[in-house]
């Protein structure tokens, strides 16, 4: 016999199932497909992705009332959009979990990979400026700007 009772999926009522997804224990509801993670569980599906650095950030936007209550507590969820993208997921105000309904881990996913190849172009970007600046004297070399003030430094 388990230690306590199983959880109920916030969706239907049936009994979650503990399993692994991407190497973290998860409760699992084999009807709707839904996940429940625990609090730390939800960045240690991010951290699969992407290092802590790339995760920083705020994770809840546009928070409002859910519909579902939470499985370990019983109070009403809060729903919000994930990382401001339109990824709707459900919070335990109390901090018990997050409910991802199906695919929705898979979503959470690929939002980390898009912030990871955000981060990497930008980061390209700013070596591209300044390789740019450097060209045009902008950072003490002599370039195109160096050409311009030449020839308008003795006209003042």
């Amino acid at each position: 016999m388990s230690p306590h009772p199983a959880l109920q999926c916030p969706r239907d009522g049936a009994d979650l199932i503990v399993e692994r997804m991407h190497g973290i224990e998860v409760d699992h509801c084999a009807l709707c497909n839904g996940r429940w993670l625990d609090h730390h569980e939800l960045d240690d599906l991010e951290a699969t992705k992407a290092d802590e650095d790339v995760r920083r950030g705020t994770i809840r936007y546009a928070e409002r009332d859910s519909d579902l209550d939470c499985p370990v507590c019983g109070d009403r969820m809060a729903a919000f959009n994930y990382r401001a993208y339109d990824l709707e997921l459900d919070t335990c105000r109390d901090e018990h979990g997050f409910w991802l309904d199906a695919g929705e881990e898979g979503r959470v996913r690929d939002i980390i990979d898009e912030r990871v190849r955000g981060l990497k172009r930008s980061a390209s970007a700013e070596v591209a400026w300044g390789n740019f600046l450097d060209g045009l004297g902008g950072r003490g070399g002599d370039g195109a700007w160096g050409s311009v003030r030449r020839f308008f430094g003795g006209r003042r």
